[in-house]
């Protein structure tokens, strides 16, 4: 019966993310603000298990603010929305926070960096007019998952992260990274980019995704905290779900702007 919950939950996500990666726009949006909202609402019950108190009304306000400024591509809002997002979360704890304060500013920032600008960066990487790089990072997400999985199970011997997730295997690594290789070939072939871009983001999707995941296993370690929730049956919550895409978006997103869609050294010489 766990497995049946597992895969049927699983396959909910899946065709609901490829409804919206699809469709983009305010299905897109929608979507990735539901997420970015019960993420949030996680990481904030995880630090509290560890005595913090980020504030999660910072967090989402902040988050909306990045989804405003991401609908619509402006960029060029960031850093104000940084700055007051920052400056909301020391005025939170100084008026009405609580012990122990350094601890509880520095967690709201990174709660809204890393629940809500890291994830967002999808809306970035879609408006690229093409659902081609998101579909790209969505399934070279799973097969990495899934064969570093299967690939450690039948081979693995070398410990990845011994401490942070004692599970995972140097073999598993390898054996997701070069099947992620493989599918993101496929997407390069189908969009006609070039063989070299497309090895290089297999590679950066298959790292970041296990660097996700390890981040993410590692707030929960450090809090005593197995399960980020278990609002999704057979998987947890929707930190645990997500945890590989958090880091894995936004560095697809910028290798695609800086040197698929545009030119690096243009870029730089534009600025100077």
């Amino acid at each position: 019966m766990g497995i049946n919950k597992r895969v049927i939950t699983g396959l909910v996500i899946g065709f609901s993310a490829l409804f919206a990666i699809m469709h983009g726009g305010i299905p897109l949006t929608a979507a990735v603000l539901l997420i970015v909202f019960l993420a949030s609402k996680e990481y904030v019950l995880i630090l509290q298990n560890k005595g913090f108190l980020p504030s999660f009304k910072i967090i989402l306000a902040s988050s909306l603010l990045f989804a405003f400024a991401a609908y619509f591509n402006r960029f060029d809002l960031i850093p104000l929305i940084f700055t007051i997002s920052s400056f909301m979360a020391f005025m939170w704890v100084l008026f009405c926070g609580k012990q122990p304060y350094i601890a509880n500013v520095a967690t709201t920032i990174l709660g809204f960096v890393y629940c809500g600008w890291f994830p967002l960066h999808l809306l970035f990487l879609r408006d690229f007019g093409t659902p081609g790089y998101a579909l790209m990072v969505l399934f070279g997400v799973v097969l990495t998952d899934t064969m570093c999985y299967y690939v450690g199970c039948q081979f693995g011997k070398h410990k990845l992260s011994p401490v942070i997730s004692p599970n995972k295997t140097v073999e598993g690594s390898i054996g997701g990274a070069v099947f992620c290789v493989l599918i993101t070939m496929f997407f390069g072939w189908a969009m006609q980019i070039a063989w070299y871009h497309s090895v290089i983001l297999g590679a950066l999707i298959a790292a970041f995704a296990q660097i996700g995941d390890l981040c993410e296993s590692m707030i929960k370690r450090d809090a005593g905290v197995k399960d980020s929730s278990n609002i999704l049956p057979g998987h947890g919550g929707f930190l645990d779900r997500c945890d590989s895409y958090i880091l894995t978006i936004p560095i697809v997103y910028y290798y695609v702007y800086l040197f698929v869609e545009n030119n690096f050294i243009d870029l730089i010489k534009g600025m100077f």
